[in-house]
Formats: structure tokens, sequence, C-alpha cells
């Protein structure tokens, strides 16, 4: 028996939103026909962007690729919304070998090790929030009551911050989540206060280490790989933007998009703490389709620029041109996946880009990874008739396009 095609769909990139279903379809017959496309951004000039998986991931292993010119502002980041300044001056944009070598020393704190040793705290106060919530009513905002204080409880744990200055410090770091609604003029202010805060807090941990990563970070001065004041702050300025603002965009995606998925919710029911794991990949791929909303088609992961013509499964990339990752093309590109556009939380294959590829992979990958577990995996243990109280509010202004306001009751 033959089958028939699949019916043609406009193969322009970027589009507008469409209905998730066509989004998917759009991506697939775009990366079967090219691998990527040449874009004028909003910002920036052009930029190659990438469809195929297997494309994006010889690209991001290519040292040929690098960001320092987009650190040391010799060329705007070429993007669909304005990259903030401060984030160029976090690891993020570090080529090796100086990339490497930070990049070394804070795997020692993020590794899955030692991950996995801060899991029974992330348990012990995903439940206190969820105790709070409780004990507050019957209906919550999730991202305000739940999502964004879970990472940040962990983020300050692993930087070692004391728990009197728990609450300023929390008031500086929250100034950069996407949902803060903030001015970039009061967002530097706050980041200038943060600053001063986290050197001072270096140089304490230098004289008086204890068992967190600013101590790790400051007596690594004791090996080859010495660190300075201004890189070791690099780095935590990175995990405080990485490290809980999109983990706590990735916990209310979650969160959504289960709801919106009754077979997908009742299949985690089953078994909460053995599939999330599974989950919380396929969230990561698929989530952003599974909201009950219009989808985009547009979006990448921080761009590179190539030093030299570098040829992309067929498609030359002139030196210094730039090119970048859109991870929702990639997971649905229908090569390396048969099925993209199913979500399946049992998927054991999963090999989807949103926390990027090779020399730049998230830093924080298990630290969000085991978030995101536990905070799905106890909040549906706890609540299991949770539900949706009213329509999320997504900020599509921010570079994150975070959701804002996630309404939910029991």
């Amino acid at each position: 028996m033959s089958t028939s095609a699949a019916p043609s769909v406009p193969l322009d990139y970027p589009f507008a939103p469409v209905a998730a279903s066509e989004a998917a379809e759009r991506y697939r017959q775009i990366a079967a026909d090219r691998p990527m496309t040449k874009v004028t951004m909003p910002f920036g000039g052009e930029a190659w962007v990438i469809h195929r998986t297997a494309a994006a991931r010889s690209m991001l292993r290519d040292r040929r690729f690098v960001r320092e010119p987009f650190r040391t502002g010799e060329r705007v980041v070429p993007y669909f919304v304005e990259f903030p300044d401060f984030l160029k001056a976090t690891l993020q944009f570090e080529d090796p070998p100086e990339h490497t070598k930070l990049r070394r020393l804070v795997q020692q704190a993020t590794s899955p090790r030692a991950v996995q040793a801060m899991r029974d705290a992330a348990v012990v106060y995903a439940n206190e929030l969820i105790d709070t919530m409780v004990a507050a009513g019957t209906s919550a905002n999730l991202v305000h009551d739940y999502a964004v204080p879970l990472p940040m409880q962990m983020l300050s744990n692993l930087l070692g911050v004391p728990m009197a200055d728990r609450v300023k410090f929390e008031r500086w770091s929250s100034s950069m989540l996407a949902v803060a609604g903030m001015t970039e003029e009061e967002v530097m202010t706050n980041m200038i206060e943060l600053g001063g805060y986290m050197a001072a807090l270096i140089e304490t941990r230098r004289n008086d280490p204890a068992e967190d990563l600013l101590s790790v970070l400051a007596h690594a001065t004791d090996t080859d790989d010495s660190l300075s004041d201004q890189e070791i702050l690099s780095i935590a300025l990175l995990l405080i933007i990485a490290g809980f603002d999109n983990t706590a965009n990735f916990i209310c995606l979650g969160v959504l998009s289960l709801l919106n998925h009754a077979g997908a919710r009742e299949l985690l029911m089953t078994d909460v703490d053995g599939l999330a794991p599974t989950a919380v990949e396929e969230i990561l791929r698929r989530g952003r389709f599974e909201m009950g909303l219009d989808v985009p088609g547009g979006g990448g992961l921080v761009p590179l620029l190539a030093t030299e013509d570098v040829e992309i499964d067929g498609q030359l990339v002139a030196q210094g041109e730039a090119v970048l990752v859109d991870p929702a093309a990639t997971a649905h590109d229908g090569i390396a996946l048969p099925d993209p556009s199913t979500f399946d939380i049992t998927r054991e294959h999963n090999p989807h880009l949103t926390l990027s590829y090779g020399l730049h992979h998230c830093l924080g990958a298990p630290l969000a990874r085991m978030e995101m577990q536990v905070a799905i995996a106890e909040l549906f243990k706890r609540l299991p008739q949770l539900r949706l109280a009213g329509t999320p509010t997504i900020n599509y202004d921010h570079l994150s396009q975070p959701i804002s306001v996630l309404p939910v009751s029991w």
C-alpha cells in the first residue's frame, strides 16, 4: 500500500505563530529542504540559523566558531532581541582556552554526583513551598510561589550565600529575572550592588573557605588554574542568570505542558519518580508545543562566528559569518527522531539541544535537570488534582520568552 506525502507547507523561516502541529510540520519540511537559513535579525545583521540536529552538533563542537567579537563589542550579537551587555561579560561568551579553564573548575561543583548530593535538600524545600501554598488557600501563581523560589534556594546553597544575606541576595538576583519587569537601568543598579556583595563574599571565602562553589573557585589559585576575582564573579553571575531564571521557566513550562496533555499527565501519575527524568527531557524538547498556544517559528541559542570558511552539511558558512541553532527546529527535523510531533514522556533517546551541546553545553544542566525533576515530581505527588485556574501570561518581548504568570488551583 502506498502512502501519500504530507501536504507541502510554506518553507519561509522565521514564521509567524501558527498552531503547534503546523509549526512542527513546517520545521520538518524546512529541515528536509535545507540544513540552515540565512536570516536578517532585528539586531546585529545576518546570521545562519541551523535546522538539523546533526548539522547543529557539528557546528557546536567545532572550535573554528567563536564568540570573542561579541564579548569585546567588536560585533553586535545577531539575534531576535537585543542581548543585554551584562550577559556578554559571562562565561558563555568566552572561548578556549579561557572558557575551558573556567568550565573545568565549575564542573567540580556542578557535576552530576555533586548535584545528586543536593537532591534531598531540593525535595525538602519543594515540599516547604507546597506547604506554604496549601496553607494560603487553594490557588497560587506558580511562578512566584514555587518555580522561582526553588531554584533560587538551590543556587544560594551552591554559591554559599549565608542565611543572613539571603533576602538581599535574592532581591538583587531576582532583578535579572525575565519576570521581574525592571528597566535596564534598574537591573544595572542591582547588578552593581550584587557584584559588590559577591566580590566581598569571594574575598571572605579566600580567607575562610566553606563547602561551596565560591570556596572551590577562590582556592583554585592554589593550583595551576588560578582565577582572578573578576573571573569568579563572571562565573557566579552566569549561574545566577541561567541557574534559576531559565530553570524557573522550564519548571513552569513542564507543569503547563503536563496540565494541557491529559495522557502524559495520567501516565506520569502511574510512576512519578520513575518517569520524572524522561519527562523532563521531553519537556525540554517539546514542552513549548504543548502549552495550548500558537508557536512562532524562530529562536535560537547564542550565536557564534566562523573564524574561517566552514562547510556544514553541504552549506558554506563564510569566515566572519554568524551561525546559531534553533533547538525547536532541530527537535522537529524529522531526522534525529522518527516521531518528533509526539509528546512522549517515556522517550529514552532524546537528542534535543535545548541546553546546547559540546563546548557550550549548559554549565548548570545537571542542576537544572535535578531541580526540574524534583519540582515536577513533588508538585504532582502532593497536588494530584492540580489544574489551570486562568490563562498563563507569557512575555514574548524578553530574551527567554518566560511564563510570567501561571495561575493554578487544586
